[in-house]
Order: structure tokens, then C-alpha cells, then sequence
């Protein structure tokens, strides 16, 4: 969005906000918010499942005052892991009604996996007595889970090519 002052205090947009709805059209301004509302919506309901189930890891299996944060490690892996398949089934497999993705993308798993925690974790074990647990934090849970991730893209493809010629031949 591009925007020029006009007067003090007040903002005067040059651009739309979204390039396919021209907000000063009172229908299109109605289908922005029916549309943007309903994903804004199961966005917020899906986050807060996917932040009660990490929450509810956490509680189950806390970090010990200088450990390895095993809880977040194992939600940020598996979060990726479940994006991974996820992505794969709605863009490659079937056609997902237009609130899955962000429901159960955003919504769930983003909620669920917490970057920002695993930033916090380093930045707490950033000390002298926990400078390598820090490190070691670090660079393990990027590559897991990017490792994770490639991994359920791949065996979801692989699953769904299976499962596809197993039908295919029991047509036969």
C-alpha cells in the first residue's frame, strides 16, 4: 500500500490496499470484509487450538533453568513436518475448500509450531555456562525442521503415488 500525506495528520491512499477490490466501490468493499472476515476468522480459531496444544506440550514437558528446550525443539519439527504434508495435500492432491489452508496452516499450525520461543530459548541460553546448549539449539532445530519438512513433502508424494497406483491397478 502507497500512501502520501495531504494534510497533518492524515493519510491519503494512492493505491488499494488489495489490487482486486476497489474499496470505494461499496460492493467490492462488502466482499472484502465477507471474504477477509471469514478467513481472519478460522485463522484466530485455529491458532488459538494449535497455541493450546503447544502450550499443553510445554506444561507436560518443561525445560529445565539452562536445558535443551526439548518441548519447543519437538513442536517446531513436528509443526514443520505437518505443514510439509499439509501443503502437499492441498496443493498437489485435492482441492481444499478456500478456509483449509488458513485454518489449519496459519491457524493450527502456526499457532502450534513458535519460532519466537525458540528465538527467546536462544537468547536465554545465551550465557556463559550455556553458550554451546545454545548453538547446539540453534542450528539442530533449523535443520530438523527444514529437514522435516522436506521429508513430508517427499514421503506425502510418495504416499499419494502409492496409494494411487495400488487403485489403479485394483481397477484393472
Amino acid at each position: 500500500m502507497t500512501s502520501e500525506l495531504t494534510t497533518p495528520g492524515s493519510v491519503e491512499n494512492t493505491a488499494p490496499v488489495d489490487p482486486d477490490i476497489d474499496i470505494h466501490q461499496p460492493e467490492q468493499r462488502r466482499e472484502l470484509s465477507r471474504t477477509h472476515g471469514a478467513i481472519l476468522a478460522v485463522i484466530s480459531v485455529g491458532g488459538a487450538v494449535g497455541a493450546l496444544a503447544r502450550y499443553g506440550l510445554a506444561q507436560l514437558w518443561p525445560t529445565p533453568a539452562g536445558g535443551f528446550p526439548w518441548a519447543t525443539f519437538v513442536t517446531n519439527v513436528i509443526g514443520c513436518f505437518l505443514i510439509g504434508v499439509l501443503m502437499v495435500a492441498v496443493t498437489e492432491i485435492w482441492v481444499a475448500h478456500p478456509l483449509v489452508r488458513p485454518f489449519l496452516g496459519v491457524g493450527i499450525l502456526g499457532g502450534f509450531t513458535t519460532f519466537s520461543t525458540y528465538a527467546n530459548d536462544t537468547r536465554a541460553l545465551l550465557r556463559p555456562d550455556t553458550v554451546a546448549t545454545a548453538f547446539a539449539y540453534f542450528g539442530v532445530t533449523l535443520v530438523c525442521a527444514l529437514l522435516a519438512t522436506i521429508l513430508a513433502i517427499g514421503l506425502t508424494r510418495w504416499a499419494y503415488r502409492a496409494t494411487r497406483r495400488t487403485e489403479s491397478g485394483a481397477a484393472a
